[in-house]
């Protein structure tokens, strides 16, 4: 039971302007002509596309699987045909584009089979990988994947739920808690008991009394402890440490999660996307947005996943001003900068900016070091010393100062005197910190590949020495016992017989001898001649043989040189030889 709130530091008090959406029942958006659904839904992973051009698909179909411990399945949200699976503009300030499969629809809206889990029946694992595979996430606008969150099933005294939805101009929290109660607490039962928890707060601003009394009602009926309480509209109540201190009174330190005191929160939009997955067996295929702003019909949509936010804009008829649309609320969201971009499960708001509703900021001024954004920090920080550090670049520095514990809800920009764009230095200075440690990995792994490279080549070159002296000792083994006659290393000197290089040589110069003495000449065919060449060939045979094996006379010419020439005697010459 909750007999005391607490108060968190800093906050604001902007204009709510909750009433121009609020009161518009929920309706379900119509079907566009093409969906546009991401691979990836939030920065930390993105799922493996498991369709291909062309492929029939049923609505709750899985397009893309979960990848890594953070991954979570994304599903086609209508049945249709796939048309491409490519780059497409992403819900992002940089406008950079990401894998997105493309799947027009056919109108059937033919459902895929749905089968529900007994989670209490089936195991605890089981239960968290049918969650993924369902794509649950967290709704709150970070897409945190839920089966992380619910941790091992123990050591959390309270769940709480969050219905907190303290931005301006957002009211999708409001009218899902008014109009299906009964869905969220039933996920949050599931919730209760897949985590392990004693007891259940459902946290809601007390400037939605209606949303309070609809949450009250269906909790009568949950048989576990819960409780719904009415916590003081101050932005950002909604933020899950400030949450946390207002309904328990815990203060999360820096750098810790709220998991570690005890603790753990989840959106109601969260909620009743458990229930519906594992009590009917549907995966998350669309949310609550907000259609409001400079609008002549502002309202709460049901929309599918993928959905472009340009087909969304007809229904809400923005008015002929309005000179720019912001995804998200006025605090934390952004200037879409391409209306091709698609809803995605994080998406809670699209506002129509116009220059009377929301003014062009005024020039940034020098920072008078006033102090105002440093009492309005909700996270106890020094928003004035992170500046400093982010505009030049001292990245360290600004760590040093926990610049990551910023949850960029906007409160120290919204006090600045100066109209300095605080957040947008942080997210500067923390994409850079992000950055550079992605090179420094990359650098790192760089040079692990570089040392190995030359790891690798030396111990190949040890093994390819290792391998010749094995076989050069082998062959030194071989040639030992052997008799001298037989290898013929007789004749070879004792060095070259020792070393086993100039063996081997020997060796195969006495082989090449051996074949060539068994070897005789033979330079043309004998039995293609006649009896005569053949007897005049055998002739000259014999004459060489008896030539070779003659002993040389000393003095003598050699055999194969040409006699002398005779000169023809005359009658004179004969005539004195007389």
């Amino acid at each position: 039971m909750i007999t005391k709130l607490f108060n968190f530091h800093g906050g604001v008090k902007p204009d709510p302007h909750k009433a121009e959406s609020a009161d518009a029942p929920i309706r379900p958006a119509p079907l566009p002509p093409m969906l546009v659904v991401p691979l990836r839904q939030n920065a930390r992973s993105q799922a493996h596309c498991i369709v291909e051009v062309g492929d029939k698909v049923l609505k709750g179909q899985r397009v893309g699987d979960a990848e890594g411990m953070l991954g979570t399945a994304v599903h086609a949200p209508t049945s249709g045909t796939v048309r491409e699976v490519t780059e497409h503009p992403m819900a992002h300030p940089s406008g950079l584009s990401t894998h997105c499969v493309l799947i027009e629809p056919d109108g059937r809206d033919e459902w895929v089979e749905r089968t529900p889990l007994d989670y209490l029946k089936a195991p605890r694992a089981h239960a968290l990988a049918f969650l993924r595979d369902a794509g649950i996430v967290g709704m709150g606008g970070a897409a945190f994947p839920s089966h992380i969150k619910l941790g091992k099933g123990s050591g959390i005294d309270t769940l709480i739920i969050n219905g907190g939805e303290c931005e301006p101009w957002i009211t999708c929290d409001d009218r899902l808690m008014r109009e299906r109660a009964e869905g969220i607490m039933a996920g949050a039962r599931i919730l209760f008991d897949l985590i392990g928890a004693k007891r259940v707060v459902v946290g809601i601003e007390d400037n939605k009394p209606e949303a309070i009394d609809a949450m009250r009602t269906a909790s009568a009926g949950l048989e576990v402890p819960a409780e719904v309480v009415a916590v003081p509209s101050l932005y950002p109540a909604g933020g899950e440490k400030q949450l946390i201190r207002v309904l328990t009174g815990i203060e999360i330190p820096h750098g810790k999660l709220g998991s570690e005191y005890g603790v753990q929160c989840f959106n109601v939009g969260t909620a009743l996307a458990v229930h519906r997955a594992i009590n009917f067996g549907e995966p998350l295929i669309s949310r609550i947005v907000t259609l409001t702003g400079n609008v002549a019909r502002p309202a709460n949509y049901e929309v599918l996943i993928g959905t472009p936010v340009e087909a969304l804009l007809p229904l809400a008829e923005p008015r002929p001003d309005t000179d720019r649309f912001i995804l998200g609320g006025p605090m934390m969201g952004f200037a879409l900068p391409d209306l091709r971009v698609p809803i995605l499960k994080g998406s809670n708001c699209v506002i129509a900016a116009s220059p009377a509703l929301f003014p062009s900021p005024q020039p940034e001024l020098p920072c008078i070091r006033c102090g105002a954004c440093a009492r309005a920090c909700p996270a106890d920080l020094q928003p004035f010393e992170l500046y400093w550090y982010a505009r030049s670049r001292n990245f360290g520095k600004a760590q040093e100062y926990n610049l990551f514990d910023c949850i960029e809800c906007g409160c120290c920009a919204f006090v600045c005197p100066s109209h300095i764009p605080l957040v947008d230095y942080y997210r500067f200075a923390k994409s850079e910190i992000w950055a550079r440690e992605r090179d420094l990995m990359a650098s790192d792994k760089a040079r692990e590949r570089f040392e190995f490279r030359n790891f690798r080549q030396e111990r190949e070159k040890e093994e390819k020495a290792a391998r010749l002296a094995a076989k050069a000792a082998e062959t030194k083994a071989k040639l030992a016992t052997r008799e001298p006659a037989e290898d013929n290393l007789a004749a070879v000197p004792s060095t070259e017989a020792e070393d086993p290089k100039k063996a081997l040589i020997a060796a195969a110069l006495a082989r090449a001898k051996a074949q060539k003495a068994v070897v005789a000449p033979r330079n043309i065919d004998i039995d293609t001649l006649s009896p005569e060449q053949q007897a005049e060939i055998e002739a000259i045979d014999a004459r060489r043989k008896s030539s070779a094996n003659a002993p040389e006379a000393p003095g003598k010419a050699p055999a194969d040189s040409s006699p002398p020439a005779q000169v023809p005697a005359t009658e004179s010459d004969e005539a004195t030889r007389q």
